[in-house]
């Protein structure tokens, strides 16, 4: 295993980490809501009356953060090692796992972790092993 030293950076990632954590915390004291991104998403493409203000304010932070970002510094170079027809498949399968589950990483990782949520751990773990298999098939396979 190699580290990559030059670009290792904990105290951005710990910040980052926070801030999500914060933002879900602040969503759920003022709201009432599991900023989970996959339910506000779904709430704006079936928007209901007085509930549609919040996901678009939610959603723009999530859009325009990086923007904001890059008046100081360059964002990382994206660099996608998959053709279109892999992306596609991919974003299938996760919207599949996404209603199976009964929501997405970032309700059930950060939110229903939090919350202690025995379904968000199970399906924490299933996301997390679904990853590993997926990695070690494609690449080492």
């Amino acid at each position: 295993m190699h580290i990559d030293w030059p670009h290792f950076t904990p105290w951005s990632a710990l910040a980052g980490g926070m801030l999500i954590g914060l933002a879900a915390a602040l969503l759920i004291l003022f709201n009432g809501r599991i900023a989970g991104i996959s339910g506000i998403l779904g709430g704006v493409l079936r928007p209901r009356r007085g509930d549609l203000g919040w996901r678009i304010a939610f959603l723009a932070g999530l859009v325009g953060t990086p923007l904001l970002w890059q008046l100081w510094r360059a964002l990382p170079e994206v660099r996608i090692d998959a053709g279109l027809p892999g992306l596609v498949l991919a974003g299938v399968l996760v919207g599949v796992g996404v209603r199976y589950g009964a929501g997405c990483t970032s309700g059930h990782g950060v939110c229903g972790l939090s919350r202690w949520s025995p379904r968000s751990l199970a399906a924490t773990g299933a996301f997390m092993a679904a990853g590993f298999l997926t990695v070690y098939l494609l690449r080492h396979l």
